[in-house]
């Protein structure tokens, strides 16, 4: 089983859109595919409850099937930090409420497994936890999606670092751009690929829309140790 904490250097850098890319890319390598978010913010009212877009699409291109609930245990509607909106609504948010759910879908034993986190690598469970804690504690390698845009070079370092000094291995990166228009593009994605310490699993242009089988044609699985 290969199994990855899917992170960004941001919010809104497209970490879903690679994720699903990434699981998309592995089914069409024959590997039986899951993912699971374990807590979404912004999520929508329904006939069966609160569900997130995101955590939808993830199990769209999830081969093995679980209900919604394993998938996305911690939902909250207000579109706002996951510390917030689980203050708000009463919830309590941190690594062990979160960690059983994740341990059920490694259970199943897909051949390839996403784990994806919220926002970026520092966001918060709590006063005293932060996502990064829950990647800690599960000790999967991390795939950090990049969202390529001016300064992302710094955010690109910088988090990097984080995931190294926190004890976890950077398996690769993805460069999402997310800003056609980035003054110097080749030179900015020249300069990631020097600099990062991991390779690049692929460079995601612009797309309209970003779906999961446009993502996958940019994709690059087997530089995956």
């Amino acid at each position: 089983m290969q199994a990855y904490f899917i992170a960004g250097t941001d919010t809104d850098v497209g970490k879903t859109s690679i994720a699903a890319g990434l699981l998309c890319r592995a089914q069409q390598l024959g590997y039986a595919t899951l993912a699971i978010k374990p807590v979404a913010s912004g999520c929508q009212q329904t006939a069966d409850g609160l569900r997130n877009s995101d955590a939808l699409a993830l199990m769209a291109e999830s081969s093995l099937k679980l209900n919604y609930e394993h998938i996305n245990p911690f939902a909250f509607a207000p579109a706002i930090a996951p510390h917030i909106a689980a203050q708000e609504s009463n919830t309590e948010l941190s690594v062990h409420a979160l960690q059983p759910a994740i341990d059920h879908v490694l259970a199943q034993q897909a051949d390839f497994v996403v784990v994806e986190g919220a926002g970026g690598w520092r966001v918060p469970l709590s006063a005293t936890e932060f996502l990064s804690d829950l990647a800690k504690a599960i000790k999967l390698p991390v795939i950090l999606v990049v969202g390529v845009r001016l300064g992302c070079i710094s955010h690109a370092l910088l988090t990097a670092e984080a995931i190294k000094a926190d004890g976890l291995k950077l398996a690769g990166w993805v460069a999402n751009i997310i800003d056609p228009n980035t003054s110097r593009l080749p030179e900015n994605l020249a300069t990631l690929t020097q600099l990062m310490p991991a390779p690049c699993l692929g460079v995601v242009p612009f797309l309209t829309p970003a779906n999961a089988d446009s993502v996958a044609q940019h994709v690059d699985l087997s530089v995956l140790k």
